[in-house]
């Protein structure tokens, strides 16, 4: 039996906030990490940013060099809710 996993802190605005700065489509950003040997889907990356589907640290260091930011650009202004 699986267990499906509670969704955690999404960074998916974020990120599809940097893609937007960026002037970048999904697919353009898509096009970038399989250049760099990421698999990642359409249907994946979208995943991402609706933040449904668990970024793999490998992506998110491709995306950290498409964007020319810092890692703390995808957390900013996320909060952690206690409780």
């Amino acid at each position: 039996m699986s267990q499906k996993i509670r969704q955690d802190i999404s960074i998916g605005n974020n990120i599809r906030s940097l893609r937007r700065k960026a002037h970048l489509t999904q697919e353009q950003v898509i096009a970038h990490l399989q250049l760099k040997g990421l698999e990642t889907s359409r249907s994946s990356y979208s995943q991402i940013e609706c933040g449904t589907y668990n970024i793999r640290v490998s992506e998110l260091v491709a995306l950290a060099e498409l964007f020319q930011v810092d890692f703390n650009a995808f957390f900013q202004d996320i909060c952690v809710k206690s409780g």
